[in-house]
């Protein structure tokens, strides 16, 4: 594999885009390639791989920044609802402080949970219990939280829920983009390890020459 430590991915594609490039157009350096086996149907070869690997890569960077947007608009959702319930539960608990049954049914009894999971089904019984019984409703009307407010919660949940689906499915999409780049990568820095492996020889007496290819000789 290619030595590409210090370099990021754009950078080795351009470096690789350039070799193969001048490898191809620069007459000498073209000369002493094609002598040692890369002519220009090899240097195609190379080619083909650089181009594959920019298309792994761009569809990569896409589904990355999908995933970004993805989470974006969960986060947004999910602190929208927590603001909300955060409120409405603190309410709720001093309505019902002297009414166990009902703290219980809105699931309000103890400290919030800390877990998005058991955060989220604590949200939606409090809204689903509260929306269904008028007697509640109208207690909570009290401290001003009407049974539209209660819909409206409802509602975000229901958000929350599509936006985080979303958001795991873009993460996966990613995660597997991001697959399909790294195999891509290996596939040319092999490539590429070879093709600078040849150079080298082949260029050993025009150093100037190898750096048209992107090797610094020192």
């Amino acid at each position: 594999m290619a030595s590409r430590t210090k370099l990021t991915d754009t950078e080795t594609l351009e470096l690789y885009r350039v070799a193969l490039e001048n490898a191809e157009s620069q007459p000498e350096i073209a000369t002493i390639m094609a002598d040692l086996g890369y002519d220009s149907e090899k240097i195609a070869e190379g080619k083909a791989l650089l181009t594959e690997t920019r298309t792994a890569y761009d569809a990569n960077k896409t589904e990355d920044d999908e995933t970004s947007a993805a989470y974006a608009d969960f986060s947004s959702k999910k602190e929208q609802i927590e603001n909300t319930y955060n409120i409405h539960r603190k309410k709720a608990k001093v309505v019902f402080r002297n009414d166990s049954l009902t703290a219980d049914k809105l699931a309000i009894t103890g400290i919030m949970p800390r877990t998005y999971i058991k955060w989220l089904e604590a949200a939606k019984k409090f809204y689903s219990v509260a929306s269904t019984y008028t007697e509640i409703q109208s207690k909570l009307a009290r401290l001003k939280i009407s049974a539209e407010d209660l819909t409206t919660a409802n509602t975000l949940i229901s958000e929350l829920e599509a936006a985080r689906a979303v958001y795991l499915k873009e993460k996966g999409e990613s995660q597997d983009a991001t697959k399909a780049k790294d195999s891509a990568f290996a596939k040319i820095d092999d490539w590429m390890s070879e093709f600078y492996a040849v150079a080298r020889i082949g260029l050993e007496d025009n150093p100037q020459l190898l750096e048209a290819l992107g090797k610094v000789v020192k």
